[in-house]
């Protein structure tokens, strides 16, 4: 079961836009200088590696918080629900990290002073929903018709090069972080396009076995009775019958794939997809 809903937010979305309101207080009212000691540094990235993380909570104005924690309120739920929150919550913050090391490696060619703001993190996020759902309309004011998810993170990608190749040529910034943004995004792909390769790797290894003959042990997906079933008297009939329950499982999993692609699996069927063809795996 995935993370349940309050007011429309999950529960990590809603840790993170209280934690950016809480800090966008402080930082307005009792700690003026936060932005200067917790802000992103590239020039200060090694003697300040916490920055890495404290930049993603600190925003300019009220505009630039607004238009991030709408972003997160928007795209960040179905993305937990889809990934889980324990996995949500590590690619957020990777795509956060992300998002100042590009800006820490592109320093010498787009002069970069600060980095605040979770645009880079947020921005990984709505990579994440066009991955998995890329044709969800999205209402986009003024424009009159929805624009697919795909194609708005395309040009929201496209914008950001365009932006930062422009003050690479000119020596200056705009104020935007668009390397943050870019690295944001590029995370996410790496992390969501690794997660595809790990289960389309399972997926044949247990299409092979299969095919082989082999049969995964019990262990993931199946009812406690089944494994105290393990040690009583009947033996084999309960042994046997948990086998063919988790094959029965595997062939719906596989099944699903087939008919509908990888990104139609739950976050429970790709954990049982992985545990499947690591048994597989070990017992080779």
């Amino acid at each position: 079961m995935g993370p349940q809903r309050m007011y429309g937010m999950t529960p990590w979305v809603r840790r993170l836009l209280v934690a950016n309101l809480l800090v966008f207080l402080l930082q307005k009212t009792v700690f003026l200088h936060l932005a200067a000691e917790l802000g992103f540094a590239p020039l200060q990235a090694l003697t300040h590696p916490w920055t890495l993380v404290t930049y993603m909570f600190l925003h300019g104005g009220v505009a630039h918080l607004a238009f991030n924690l709408l972003a997160l309120y928007v795209f960040g739920p179905p993305v937990e629900e889809r990934l889980g929150g324990r996995a949500f919550i590590g690619y957020y913050l990777l795509c956060g990290i992300g998002g100042a090391a590009l800006s820490y490696l592109m320093m010498l060619v787009v002069p970069v002073r600060m980095v605040i703001g979770a645009s880079g993190a947020i921005l990984g996020v709505a990579l994440a929903f066009a991955w998995y759902w890329p044709d969800e309309p999205i209402f986009i004011f003024p424009f009159p018709a929805p624009i697919p998810a795909k194609w708005l993170v395309t040009f929201a990608v496209a914008i950001d090069l365009v932006l930062a190749w422009l003050g690479a040529l000119v020596g200056t910034s705009d104020g935007v972080a668009h390397l943050a943004h870019l690295g944001g995004m590029a995370t996410g792909f790496l992390w969501l396009k690794a997660g595809d390769w790990r289960l389309s790797q399972a997926e044949r290894r247990l299409r092979g076995g299969a095919a082989g003959g082999r049969t995964a042990e019990p262990g993931v997906l199946v009812h406690p009775a089944a494994r105290e079933a393990r040690g009583s008297d009947a033996g084999a009939k309960p042994r046997a019958a948990n086998r063919d329950r988790v094959q029965a499982e595997i062939d719906r999993v596989l099944d699903k794939i087939s008919a509908r692609g990888m990104g139609s699996l739950t976050p429970a069927e790709r954990k049982f997809l992985a545990e499947m063809s690591r048994k597989m795996r070990d017992r080779r």
